[in-house]
């Protein structure tokens, strides 16, 4: 196998549970140029690991002709002919790309669905290899971080709240989250991005941000332990990753598909609604793990 192309789209949770995946499909043929359509930003963890070798963007207008019913554009056409194996993530219920593929008689196509059905969701991509001859390979996949990249000021953090996610249906009350930090009485970092901005516009007593920080400069403040409290979110994918010991609270998604499949990862379920998750019962997960004052 000379070349692969893997189309594979979502934020970033979606990505880190596929990375086992990619990292599957690079032990199986080292040498291959392995290339991605899907989120560049999130991308980049791999290809700056040499996971994969080229990453291009989902919202590429080229990609949309893959759904149409005419011909390709000759030249974007015959690029994906180079290709001996494209593997696709991508939803396509209408069976369009597998209309498309292959373009040649030696390609290969693979396609799964976009959703996963098997838990943990990384086992679900996993899975879709195994025509592949991809063999056993673990469900997560570990981030360190690069070399001459430098951790956020205040780091390292002994505890890092991430109180944000995709979607305001994911996240615990702020209120509560103040709550569990004025009780904790330790200081605290919080990740915060734009979409946290409205939520968090002053900080409690006793805590510091991490202001729209990148991607890798959260693997080098979130590398060399430590807690993480946060949701179902990218963020939280990404500190377990990075072998933070974390408390997740799940609401309205499925934590045996979603949460990241590690030993280190404690789930909070909050039923439908995350406010149904009071803060006694938060702050108790919590304390669980902190280790012992000295």
């Amino acid at each position: 196998m000379r070349r692969v192309l893997v189309l594979r789209g979502g934020a970033l949770g979606d990505f880190i549970v596929t990375l086992p995946a990619l990292a599957a499909l690079r032990a199986r043929w080292p040498a291959a140029r392995i290339e991605l359509a899907g989120n560049a930003t999130a991308a980049a963890l791999a290809l700056r690991r040499g996971v994969i070798d080229a990453v291009h963007p989902q919202h590429g207008a080229q990609w949309a002709g893959l759904f149409g019913e005419g011909p390709l554009p000759p030249a974007f056409g015959a690029w994906l002919a180079e290709f001996d194996l494209i593997v696709n993530f991508w939803p396509d219920p209408d069976g369009d790309l597998g209309r498309r593929f292959p373009l040649r008689p030696e390609q290969r196509y693979l396609s799964a669905p976009a959703l996963p059905g098997v838990a943990p969701a990384a086992r679900h991509y996993l899975d879709a290899l195994a025509p592949l001859g991809v063999g056993v390979a673990p469900l997560h996949f570990a981030l360190s971080p690069l070399a001459g990249v430098s951790a956020p000021p205040d780091s390292p953090a002994s505890i890092v709240i991430h109180p944000g996610s995709g979607s305001p249906t994911k996240n615990w009350p702020a209120d509560r989250w103040r709550e569990v930090i004025r009780e904790l009485g330790r200081p605290v970092v919080l990740v915060l991005g734009e979409a946290e901005a409205s939520t968090w516009p002053s900080l409690p007593a006793g805590a510091v941000a991490w202001r729209n920080c990148d991607l890798e400069t959260l693997v080098a403040g979130l590398a060399g332990g430590g807690l993480f409290l946060g949701h179902d979110s990218g963020i939280g994918h990404l500190a377990a990753a990075c072998g933070r010991t974390c408390v997740l609270l799940f609401g309205p998604t499925e934590p045996a598909m979603w949460a990241p499949p590690s030993p280190r990862v404690t789930v909070l379920r909050g039923g439908g609604q995350l406010a149904g998750l009071g803060v006694p019962e938060v702050l108790a997960a919590i304390r669980a793990k902190l280790p012992d004052p000295a």
